[in-house]
């Protein structure tokens, strides 16, 4: 039976609840849902979903970068927007972090996020 390794590495934002930033079992890392928080202060990033795409993909990325990872091992993911209107602007931007070979993705549209933020991107990442 694979054991559960919890990953909370110094560089993302503080967790707002009873999780944690990752959890490692086997050879798969779940890293849970980051919305644009700035790690530096914990409060959400000013701008629009640009802005908030990209800072809610850097906090994903220094999750992965804790365990030694890039986006090229991650195999899905899942974005939440408020509001699916902003999905050709988030897109351009998630483009640039994810190149080439991109990963199964899901994108929903929800009533409200943590903290008022308009996209939170959660992913799994293959070692």
């Amino acid at each position: 039976m694979a054991t559960k390794q919890i990953i909370r590495p110094a560089g993302a934002p503080a967790v707002l609840g009873p999780y944690n930033h990752a959890v490692r079992t086997g050879d798969l890392l779940f890293c849970a849902g980051q919305i644009p928080l700035d790690p530096a202060t914990g409060q959400l990033v000013e701008g629009d979903i640009k802005a908030q795409t990209e800072r809610a993909l850097l906090n994903v990325k220094a999750i992965l970068e804790a365990e030694r990872l890039t986006f090229a091992h991650v195999v899905k993911t899942t974005v939440f927007l408020t509001d699916l209107t902003d999905f050709a602007a988030m897109n351009e931007v998630y483009a640039k972090f994810f190149t080439g070979d991109y990963p199964a993705r899901t994108t929903v549209q929800v009533a409200a996020l943590p903290k008022g933020a308009r996209v939170e991107i959660e992913v799994v990442a293959h070692y």
